[in-house]
């Protein structure tokens, strides 16, 4: 009687401390000047780019559009859905990082580094090959498929070690698998003389989006989304220990199931429409954590918000670079990833 005591108030003082070092005053700042910043960037990026074009017209295009004036078409065809695609992908990405990072409890845990982003662009490859012209909604679909199969194979190669699975090894795994399907996806290319329509799916971008992606590729983000923030707490405690997480009845294998369903969903959407981008996913849940605390309450909504705004300035500058040229986002995005990985790669590498 003594001993289950003692355990469940250990198992107390292990779950308050999430709750000690949570910020949600720092939550609320990033959620509603996150927003704020969120709608002023999309304004702002909308305005510039190789036609600059007025505040006010901007705003008489999204209110009252006219099809007869040039500028109210670039908005309405061009611009209008390439920022809402961007600020849908940075949220995918964003969201499913901090979901592999609290189930795994991996720090370096992303879509891009383990497989799913290139697992999605091998499907993609396959369906411009054997199907061409195929629908977007069966490229999402495919997308799902091939991010699953990536995923898979990166834990079951990962797993065959001795050691088990550790966050670094989960990573090399993760490398050597997207170095495979890169490579097929690359002869696939080559032989079926589809590696323009592939060249942009590797580059990585927003520039193409089209309002039909964002028609089908919504719905399926909101509802993952959505689902995120409801499985939050859950997450919270696997975060703390499969074990923790069980002494107090969760049910974790149910848990698990379902956020790896919603990674697949909001990886596969972000990547058939912008591309293999990483680092995303890596990057903005390191830096919520940060600054609301470890309760996935608060990093889930917050990361969904910064990782819009961290994509939405990666497509306005990677226009602004070299005008009228493009510099790919997945490249400008690397430039902060990679370091950032080599840091957290550092300090994990005792697991090795």
């Amino acid at each position: 009687m003594g001993m289950t005591a003692m355990k469940i108030e250990e198992t107390e003082i292990e779950i308050s401390e999430p709750q000690l070092r949570s910020r949600p005053l720092a939550a609320t700042i990033i959620m509603t000047g996150g927003i704020a910043a969120l709608i002023f960037s999309i304004a702002l990026s909308i305005s510039f780019g190789a036609a600059d074009i007025k505040l006010s017209v901007v705003w008489e295009s999204v209110f009252h559009f006219n099809p007869n004036l040039n500028d109210h078409q670039i908005i309405r065809e061009l611009r209008l859905p390439r920022v809402l695609g961007a600020v849908i992908v940075g949220a995918s990405f964003s969201v499913a990082g901090a979901i592999m990072q609290g189930m795994t409890r991996n720090p370096l845990a992303d879509s891009g580094l383990l497989g799913l982003n290139s697992g999605a662009v091998l499907a993609l490859a396959l369906c411009f090959a054997f199907f061409p012209g195929l629908p977007y909604m069966y490229l999402i679909m495919f997308s799902f498929i091939g991010a699953a199969g990536g995923a898979g194979l990166v834990f079951g190669v990962g797993s065959m070690t001795k050691g088990g699975l550790t966050p670094l090894r989960l990573v090399l795994a993760g490398a050597a698998v997207s170095a495979l399907f890169g490579a097929l996806s690359e002869g696939i290319a080559l032989y079926f003389r589809i590696g323009q329509d592939l060249a942009f799916w590797y580059a990585g971008g927003v520039a193409g989006t089209k309002w039909e992606q964002l028609k089908i590729m919504l719905p399926w983000v909101g509802a993952a989304i959505l689902a995120a923030i409801m499985l939050s707490r859950s997450i919270t405690l696997l975060s703390l220990g499969e074990e923790i997480a069980s002494g107090l009845g969760q049910k974790t294998k149910t848990v698990k199931f379902a956020g790896v369903i919603i990674v697949l969903i909001l990886a596969g959407s972000a990547v058939s429409v912008v591309g293999a981008v990483g680092f995303v996913g890596l990057i903005v849940p390191h830096l919520t954590r940060y600054l609301v605390g470890v309760d996935y309450r608060y990093i889930i909504p917050c990361s969904a918000v910064l990782g819009s705004l961290l994509l939405l300035w990666a497509d306005f500058t990677a226009r602004m670079i070299n005008p009228p040229y493009e510099t790919p986002i997945g490249a400008l995005i690397a430039l902060i990833g990679v370091p950032f990985f080599l840091y957290l790669a550092r300090k994990e590498r005792r697991g090795l």
